[in-house]
């Protein structure tokens, strides 16, 4: 009977949360754990580098419940714990304070740890990264003061950062190995647009150096490049990417991306196996190849595709990755997938001066990734649409801001 059946999720962030939701949404009667390694209820990630950092009070996007829910539903939290290990034939979790958890389907969505910086001086207090919320408590208060911060990498995180920092009063520098930033994601002249937005508000570059070292005693007092300039700093912020973290998956499970190998309906070989969010390396069919996604509303539609399919059931998978960024007054919303520096320079439909614009990038005249930012009249649901019809389309037009985007989309 389904009222005897164990279902383990591993993961308290978008994909756990969402996943044990849509359990009992689907009707599911049997017993659910929830394992997270933070002290808290699961939670959404996007405001810890926007607006909770900005000192606003936490508010989710509305995708996950409040702890009377997690009471009603009966869940069995098991909060501030990690699993240690997973034992697959005997279908068992083991947990760090000793708890052996029994489970007929399990869910790995534990998420991404960032990369740190092996480097001297690199545990100086001082130095901060960004995931939890707890890191985001700690960061927002060494802003109070209105400190110099130095932040390590100009990708969306080192970016959002800058902006909320500048924007408390903070004087800012980045620090970024490549020439300009979003180089690998967003390619040259949308990386060249946010370097622009974020100087005129006063943030400083340090282009094409790596950071060798931190100096200070017991905290950070500066940052050196490999050219060996020190920048002067109280706060230092590194952003330079994140890693699966994977480490209760078996080598037979992972994909040559190191995350963990599934199919559009997030199982793994391993038929009481599952996994999604960060981790999951998905197979999709849009693109014709794996992608492995690390952004908020990916984990949301991956968390309720597991939970799912450890109940039998098929979903609709869609294969358009989708992200957002606040950065001062600009608001920017992503769809799709692109290798940037593959693809070169995006059509540009609107006035990028003015910071309102889509851009759209193609292979073979065919739209497979495209952004607006601060064009809300059109917003992003035409471009997903482009996406999704694999629309074949004349960059002309595509360009022609008196031309609707809906214009451009094959009628049903």
């Amino acid at each position: 009977m389904e009222s005897d059946k164990v279902f383990v999720v591993i993961g308290g962030g978008e994909a756990g949360g969402k996943a044990v939701q849509t359990l009992r949404e689907e009707g599911f009667g049997g017993k659910i754990v929830l394992v997270a390694a933070e002290d808290r209820l699961p939670y959404e990630r996007p405001p810890l580098s926007k607006s909770y950092l900005q000192g606003e009070p936490y508010k989710s996007e509305g995708s996950l419940q409040d702890e009377q829910w997690y009471q009603d539903h009966d869940i069995d939290l098991r909060l501030g714990c990690r699993a240690v290990s997973v034992n697959r034939a005997d279908h068992e979790v083991q947990l760090d304070d000793g708890t052996r958890l029994a489970y007929d389907k399990l869910l790995i969505a534990t998420g991404a740890q960032p990369r740190t910086l092996d480097v001297p001086g690199a545990d100086l207090a001082g130095v901060h990264y960004l995931r939890t919320m707890k890191d985001a408590d700690a960061l927002g208060n060494s802003l109070e003061s209105k400190p110099r911060v130095v932040i390590v990498g100009a990708g969306w995180i080192g970016l959002e950062v800058a902006a909320v920092a500048r924007q408390r009063g903070c004087d800012v520098t980045v620090i970024e190995p490549n020439d300009i930033p979003l180089q690998a994601s967003m390619g040259s002249r949308i990386g060249k647009f946010f370097a622009q937005v974020h100087r005129e508000h006063g943030v400083s570059f340090s282009f094409g150096q790596g950071v060798t070292a931190f100096t200070g005693t017991s905290t950070v007092a500066a940052v050196v490049t490999e050219d060996g300039t020190e920048t002067p700093a109280h706060v230092v912020v590194v952003g330079v990417g994140v890693r699966p973290d994977v480490a209760l998956v078996d080598a037979d499970l992972l994909a040559d991306d190191g995350g963990v190998l599934v199919d559009e309906q997030m199982r793994t070989a391993d038929p009481d196996v599952f996994a999604a969010g960060d981790i999951a390396s998905v197979d999709n069919a849009l693109y014709g190849h794996r992608i492995r996604v690390e952004h908020w509303a990916n984990a949301l539609m991956g968390g309720k595709i597991a939970a799912q399919s450890m109940l039998g059931r098929d979903s609709e998978f869609d294969p358009a990755p989708f992200f957002f960024t606040d950065q001062y007054d600009l608001g920017m919303e992503y769809a799709g997938w692109v290798d940037a520096q593959a693809a070169g320079d995006p059509v540009i439909r609107g006035d990028m001066d003015a910071s309102s614009f889509h851009a759209f990038w193609l292979t073979d005249g065919v739209v497979v990734a495209g952004m607006h930012v601060n064009s809300w009249d059109e917003g992003i649901a035409p471009v997903q649409k482009l996406i999704r019809g694999k629309v074949r389309v004349d960059p002309t037009r595509l360009a022609d801001t008196s031309v609707p985007l809906s214009d451009l989309i094959p009628k049903d």
